[in-house]
């Protein structure tokens, strides 16, 4: 018995949980934020480059180069946006939301590279000091944190439900950070003369950015490798489809894939003890409406069969 004919408008009380057509204009608000804050931060960052350049400082080099990547992450996002826009083809029959899953993919390597490069620089500064000029190193490093924290007050509100705008806001917060460490070895330096306290700042902020890598890393490979998203635990599942409805006797074949954020795919073969179609249909109905509903899961294939025990 197969989901072709049951009508999941009614069982949802007028919503259909398989409404996931194409929308042009697709998170233009997201779209929008991106925008903006492309735009101050490679202005920032082009400051930070040449007050690094003039005060000698490789701390605040390495917070632009740490800008940079920044930059880079919401650039990818923003083109992966207008990519998952595009509408569904005969081919693309998800479209291209995908692209949003491989652009984190991209920042979190782009992130190890360029970490590397900051460790190998301040690594060379550690063995071989030189002065610093602590005033534009200060004033600088404070303009760029006041700047991210313009971008994170933009992006604040629309990261809860958005994977590349969660990556986004995250390389936000961790670049005010490492301004932050910009602007405390500053003030280190000027008070003790202690120069070596630049570098050590560009190690600091290396151990930052790998963090994050990582984590973005971990989060796009579990959509890559179609590993059950974490709030939606597939033994729960299966537990709460049982306990909604005696009928099921059995739940096999389950697969729950995340498709891109908060997009997620749910398949199974479900056993029942009803002998009717219309039974079937009704199980199907409860089964849709419960995913949507609890776990927001709107594409599902069910195979629904007599149960022999």
């Amino acid at each position: 018995m197969e989901s072709n004919s049951y009508n999941p408008m009614k069982a949802c009380g007028g919503r259909d949980p398989h409404d996931h057509s194409w929308q042009q204009g697709y998170k233009q608000s997201e779209r929008s934020k991106l925008l903006l804050s492309m735009v101050i931060t490679a202005t920032v960052m082009v400051i930070e480059v040449v007050g690094g350049v003039i005060s000698n400082s490789i701390a605040l080099l390495s917070d632009a180069g740490h800008m940079f990547t920044h930059l880079f992450a919401l650039a990818i996002s923003y083109i992966a946006i207008l990519l998952a826009s595009m509408k569904p083809s005969l081919y693309r029959t998800f479209g291209l939301y995908r692209a949003e899953v491989i652009a984190s993919l991209v920042n979190s390597v782009f992130l190890f590279a360029v970490t590397a490069l900051i460790v190998y620089e301040s690594i060379l500064r550690l063995i071989h000091p030189a002065p610093v000029k602590v005033g534009e190193m200060f004033f600088i490093a404070v303009l760029g944190l006041i700047v991210n924290l313009i971008t994170i007050w933009i992006l604040e509100g629309s990261h809860k439900e958005d994977r590349n705008i969660r990556a986004a806001l995250m390389h936000m917060i961790a670049d005010a950070l490492s301004s932050v460490a910009v602007v405390i070895g500053a003030i280190v330096i000027y008070f003790t003369g202690m120069t070596f306290f630049d570098p050590l700042m560009g190690l600091f902020i290396s151990v930052l950015i790998i963090m994050w890598a990582w984590r973005l890393l971990a989060d796009a490979m579990r959509v890559v490798l179609e590993i059950a998203p974490r709030h939606i635990p597939p033994h729960e599942v299966r537990n709460l489809l049982k306990e909604n409805d005696q009928r099921i006797k059995a739940i096999t074949d389950m697969h729950i894939t995340e498709i891109t954020s908060g997009m997620y795919n749910f398949s199974a073969h479900v056993e029942i003890t009803g002998e009717s179609l219309a039974e079937a249909n009704e199980v199907i109905e409860e089964i849709n409406c419960l995913l949507k509903l609890k776990y927001n899961v709107e594409h599902t294939t069910i195979q629904v069969m007599k149960s022999t025990t």
